[in-house]
């Protein structure tokens, strides 16, 4: 029996059909408790808006006023409320120890990475897994000494470590990100596969930690996204900002998204797969979002995706404006592409359906804040609260709350695992003033170049 028909009989039996009908019955009574605490605060902003919206509509048109005091004040309240709920009621199962370890290969896809791979594959080398480790490194087409710098690497850890394994698939010529994924996983021996970026370094302890989540995880997902954090957080002010968005901002989605099975973007730069699940989605996609569709074509499958917050990876962000802006593009058309391959996914009858919504109602968020907000916010500066006014400034506590949270319980992770995280506290600030109005407007771009048919490429960003 290998090790797919093992997880899939093995756990399933050990866990009991009745386990996992309680896990399902905990997880609808959490998202109900979340969903009433998010409605009941959008129904007093509702309330307490209605001179506002009149006033607004008198001076503009009523559908104007009702489509920006949604989507500024109504819909960021219910999110931020949702979150909030979630977040303070999630009770997380504990990982369990295994007697046996199953081998795992790491599939490293990159592109002119002769500045990072080294400590990348020195990383997965001092892992501390407790069984087999088989990397996988795939060069699309380099132009630098990417693969001279991993054969060296291999030829150093086959004299060091026996139970770690490095090995460089190099193709001439550029095929792109997706392409050479789904060649690492044809060379795989493993039935679980891992892939990080070239230039993100895995926590000690992450591999243990993410397989663990996966196999004793009653909601038995099929894929489970790390937790990556930033390595590079004082080397720019924006470096420092972003510091906190993974910190706060993606690890609170992530984690409130996977309390429902539903983590809606197991993340390339690290996350764990089931090998057969990967086949029967068809492998990564030739997209730009390639991770996003991905994940997504396993939840239209029914399978689910958790989130394993103490398998911790550290990645390299961009450090200006401009390679910023490009990633996040990328990141934005990425989820335009997921709605236009699962399209289906909208009406599917199951928790996570609303998040396929929540990701939706984004674009309107970031047209509303980048034309209506953001011009607004000016206006209020100048003492006229046409656009931006009292009602916007309940989305503020609640946002306040959520980020408390989510601080100390990630505070909490890095505590126990004896992490230390060099916090950029001027980055924060950054992170907390000015970010906002340099996401928005990028993502906006990102989905008119997705949506005007812009060419696709991959790199190191």
């Amino acid at each position: 029996m290998n090790l797919a028909e093992h997880v899939t009989l093995g756990e399933i039996g050990a866990l009991g059909d009745m386990a996992h009908a309680q896990t399902d019955r905990a997880m609808q009574a959490r998202f109900a408790i979340a969903f009433l605490f998010g409605t009941v605060w959008t129904l007093f902003s509702i309330w307490l808006s209605q001179p506002w919206l009149r006033d607004l509509g008198a001076l503009t048109h009523p559908l104007l006023a009702l489509f920006a005091l949604t989507f500024i004040a109504y819909v960021p309240g219910f999110m931020n409320a949702f979150l909030l709920a979630s977040l303070l009621i999630e009770p997380r199962p504990a990982r369990r120890l295994r007697a046996v370890y199953p081998g795992v290969t790491v599939l490293i896809a990159a592109y002119d990475e002769e500045a990072a791979i080294a400590a990348t594959l020195e990383s997965a080398r001092s892992v501390a897994y407790p069984g087999p480790v088989e990397v996988i490194v795939i060069d699309d087409g380099s132009r630098d000494a990417t693969a001279a710098i991993v054969e060296a690497c291999a030829s150093l850890s086959s004299g060091i470590d026996a139970a770690v394994t490095t090995r460089l698939l190099r193709f001439e010529q550029n095929r792109g990100k997706a392409h050479v994924l789904n060649s690492g996983l044809a060379e795989a021996r493993n039935d679980l596969i891992v892939t990080i970026d070239a230039d993100t370094r895995l926590g000690v302890g992450s591999l243990t930690a993410i397989v663990e989540r996966m196999l004793g995880d009653p909601a038995r997902p099929v894929t489970v996204a790390g937790s990556v954090l930033v390595g590079n957080p004082h080397e720019s002010l924006i470096a420092g900002a972003q510091q906190w968005d993974y910190f706060h901002g993606i690890a609170a989605v992530k984690r409130m998204q996977s309390m429902y099975g539903g983590t809606l973007v197991a993340q390339g730069a690290f996350s764990i797969y089931r090998r057969d699940a990967l086949i029967e989605a068809g492998g990564w996609p030739d997209t730009v979002g390639e991770d996003i569709v991905l994940t997504w074509a396993l939840l239209k499958r029914g399978y689910r995706v958790g989130y394993a917050e103490d398998a911790i990876a550290w990645t390299q962000v961009p450090t200006d404006v401009a390679t910023l802006a490009r990633q996040r593009k990328r990141w934005a058309r990425g989820m335009i592409e997921a709605l236009e391959h699962h399209r289906s996914m909208l009406i599917q009858p199951r928790l996570t359906t609303m998040f396929i919504w929540w990701n939706l109602l984004f674009i309107s968020l970031d047209l509303a804040f980048t034309l209506i907000f953001l011009p607004g916010l000016v206006l209020a500066l100048l003492g006229v609260f046409w656009l931006a006014g009292p009602v916007t400034l309940l989305v503020l506590p609640l946002a306040a709350l959520w980020n408390v949270v989510i601080y100390r319980i990630q505070s909490r992770v890095l505590k126990r695992l004896d992490m230390n995280m060099e916090r950029n506290w001027l980055g924060f600030v950054a992170y907390a003033v000015l970010y906002p109005l340099l996401m928005q407007p990028i993502s906006v771009w990102g989905y008119a170049a997705e949506m005007t048919g812009r060419s696709k490429e991959w790199g190191t960003t």
